[in-house]
């Protein structure tokens, strides 16, 4: 059983940056996708990017494509998220995920089997 373990939330000002890491315990499938979520307050959680261990492959929801960067390293079982320009809709809770049967599309939430605890991302204005 994977276990899913993030690290590097916090508090930055609007156009700042930061960088979230998931460690991952357990074996890594190359079949496995891994994925960032999040959860703003009041709001359903939301898909943000994901990356197949496979071929690397990255998908980004349409609201972070050119700001943030999912990143993987495969020796160190780790997912990064590199968030740039931020805003202060993005702050949530940030959740690490992976699917290990990918069927369906890697941005459908209910595709995911296993949750890390997330880390809060607060962006100020």
């Amino acid at each position: 059983q994977v276990q899913l373990v993030e690290s590097g939330g916090g508090l930055v000002q609007c156009g700042g940056s930061l960088r979230l890491s998931c460690a991952a315990s357990g074996t890594i499938y190359s079949n496995y996708v891994l994925a960032w979520l999040r959860q703003a307050p009041g709001k359903e959680r939301e898909f943000v990017a994901s990356v197949s261990w496979r071929n690397n492959k990255k998908t980004y929801a349409e609201s972070v494509k050119g700001r943030f960067v999912i990143s993987r390293d495969a020796a160190e079982n780790t997912v990064a998220l590199q968030m740039n320009a931020l805003k202060p809709e993005d702050t949530a809770v940030y959740y690490c995920a992976v699917d290990v049967r990918p069927d369906s599309s890697p941005m459908a939430i209910s595709a995911y089997d296993v949750w890390g605890q997330g880390t809060q991302v607060t962006v100020s204005s």
